[in-house]
């Protein structure tokens, strides 16, 4: 395999935060607020990123987002030139925001993981961002505890189709992929999904952002039913990647963690609210500590594992994070 070499992980931080001090768009319009909803500041803060164009990412391999006839009801977002030297893409497979159909919910994200070597994946169509359909732009993702639109099985149809892509002459795909370069993640409601998704053997590495399971009996999220009882069946490291206590999914996130003993957890939290730097141009400070997670579980690269261990890890001495483990 051959390894993608990244810029350091303060270089990239600090490219990150510079392009989110960016103005955004002032013709931005702003919907008005839902009873019990976001605040203002919230509301302009994601007319702002819905009047981001689809971004490609700051990696080597500029991405781009598209739909596949042969998968439907996702999109999959991937470098533009797929790798022609016998390198191998890795896979990160996605649950959306408030377990929605909006496989666009975190596209600046995924569009900057992309970038950096993944084919990621996201059940559902563009139901925000400037390609949405003109009726629903401006509406902000997880204003509103909906029944769930997708389930984990739909995240792992992504994994299902990308893994035959790349066993099937013909395909752009075709021997690209490395199997074993797995991961999945999710934001809020499909952090849930994603920690469900993650007791499938193929899967190597997990991401959970601003996320953790209800306490049993309490599905605060009508068709939301995967238990504590699903971090039993993890069987790899996990990274939480929260947003302070005032984080809506802040309890039930440390409450997982307190809970996981049969693998190693990591919990690191940055005083950035629910959506974390979602919704930044390429992902923010949150993209590139997920990078780092996915270089240290996937490749073996100590350097980015150095983001996470140690007394002086680099998480550690920043004090925008807060961090704790098990089990390392």
């Amino acid at each position: 395999m051959t390894e993608t070499k990244r810029s350091p992980w303060w270089s990239r931080a600090l490219i990150a935060g510079a392009v989110a001090a960016m103005p955004l768009s002032s013709s931005a319009q702003t919907p008005p607020a839902p009873a019990g909803g976001p605040s203002p500041i919230e509301l302009a803060r994601y007319a702002g990123y819905f009047a981001l164009p689809d971004l490609p990412g700051t990696g080597p391999m500029p991405a781009i987002v598209e739909n596949r006839a042969t998968l439907p009801n996702h999109l999959v977002y991937r470098p533009a030139s797929l790798p022609k030297d016998g390198s191998k893409l890795g896979v990160l497979l996605w649950g959306n925001s408030g377990c929605s159909a909006d496989a666009a919910s975190a596209r600046l994200h995924l569009l900057e993981i992309a970038s950096h070597g993944y084919v990621a994946i996201a059940p559902g169509t563009a139901l925000t961002g400037p390609d949405a359909p003109a009726a629903l732009r401006g509406i902000m993702p997880d204003h509103a505890l909906r029944p769930v639109a997708t389930m984990p099985a739909d995240i792992l149809k992504g994994l299902d189709w990308i893994l035959a892509e790349n066993a099937r002459p013909g395909s752009d795909f075709y021997g690209r992929i490395d199997p074993r370069r797995v991961a999945v993640s999710g934001h809020s409601c499909g952090g849930v999904q994603a920690l469900d998704a993650a007791s499938d053997p193929r899967v190597h590495a997990v991401i959970i952002h601003n996320s953790g399971i209800f306490p049993d009996g309490t599905p605060f999220i009508p068709g939301l039913t995967t238990p504590k009882q699903a971090l039993e069946r993890l069987h790899t490291p996990v990274l939480y990647i929260m947003g302070g206590p005032g984080d809506i999914a802040y309890d039930n996130g440390m409450d997982d963690f307190r809970r996981i003993s049969r693998v190693p957890v990591a919990m690191v939290n940055i005083q950035l609210g629910h959506r974390g730097s979602m919704d930044e141009p390429y992902g923010g400070r949150v993209a590139q500590v997920a990078l780092d997670w996915l270089d240290w579980q996937l490749d073996g690269n100590a350097a980015a594992g150095r983001t996470f261990t140690g007394p002086m890890c680099r998480l550690c001495v920043d004090p925008a994070w807060t961090v704790q483990r098990k089990g390392f």
